[in-house]
């Protein structure tokens, strides 16, 4: 059975004219039964999550929908997402993994390889951050690569000076040498050894805990993210919204979203949340 990131119905080029969210059709989005998001700048506004987009994720889990984060970020931050955080489950590391509590169970963690296969590529790619490090200046390990499993994280972004484009292409370059993939979200670039990514890691966790299919219930399933690593998941989903400072990384994106939200960061993510509520009634 074919994976859906080898399926990819719903695929928009690179350069695809995205639409406004505010024209998407009521009834789709009354269809809706799970929400995916991604959360750096797409849940977070500079760094921070916002009041209103964690409200929506409540109203939004309160009204029925399961809600999954799908995320570049690590292990460490997923166990507690996972406990604390008004959702059903999270994808992390890019697709590394899921983590699932639930009242009576504990938790659940699912990785896509085995514990001794994760610290061999630790300490490979652990050699390969010094190499990035020399070789592009200004380039710096992610502040929560402690708490990574599976993946390196190179910060352009997020603590410190923004990097040019041109060293982003750089980091790149090392991780392709080196025979690793890498993608860029809009504060790291992340590299790991394998072929996974987040929608193969999300088409399990729907599966496993919650019984649907991707393919099948494509339609009932809605996206939202805002840049490049999110790519598999905007050519995947019929329902896929990008916030609007998606715009800041549009050419770098493999594929781009169905909708683009009016508001940036946790306000387009609450943007959101909120024409779903009111398809569902619960507004």
């Amino acid at each position: 059975m074919q994976t859906p990131a080898q399926t990819e119905r719903f695929g928009r080029e690179r350069g695809a004219r995205m639409l406004p969210f505010s024209l998407c059709p009521a009834g789709d989005l009354a269809r809706i039964a799970v929400m995916l998001t991604d959360i750096d700048d797409t849940l977070t506004t500079d760094g921070r999550l916002p009041a209103a987009a964690y409200a929506a994720m409540e109203k939004l889990r309160e009204s029925g929908l399961i809600v999954v984060p799908v995320t570049g970020r690590p292990a460490g931050w997923c166990d507690l997402i996972a406990r604390l955080w008004p959702v059903d489950a999270v994808v992390g590391e890019n697709g590394a993994f899921y983590f699932r509590c639930e009242a009576g169970r504990g938790m659940t963690r699912v990785y896509i390889k085995p514990e001794s296969e994760r610290r061999t590529d630790r300490a490979r790619l652990a050699d390969l951050g010094a190499s990035i490090l020399a070789a592009v200046p200004g380039a710096r390990i992610a502040a929560d690569q402690l708490y990574r499993e599976s993946d390196l994280a190179i910060d352009f972004a997020e603590d410190g000076p923004p990097l040019a484009a041109g060293k982003i292409d750089q980091i790149m370059a090392c991780f392709a040498k080196a025979g690793a993939t890498a993608k860029v979200s809009s504060i790291h670039v992340n590299g790991w050894y394998g072929c996974y990514d987040k929608l193969g890691m999300t088409h399990r966790a729907l599966a496993d805990e919650f019984g649907l299919d991707l393919d099948r219930d494509n339609e009932r399933i809605v996206f939202v993210g805002d840049s490049p690593n999110d790519a598999p998941m905007f050519g995947f989903f019929r329902n896929s919204i990008a916030v609007a400072n998606f715009g800041a990384f549009a050419a770098r994106s493999e594929a781009h979203p169905r909708w683009i939200t009016a508001a940036a960061g946790g306000a387009g993510f609450a943007e959101v949340a909120a024409r779903l509520l009111e398809a569902r009634g619960a507004a």
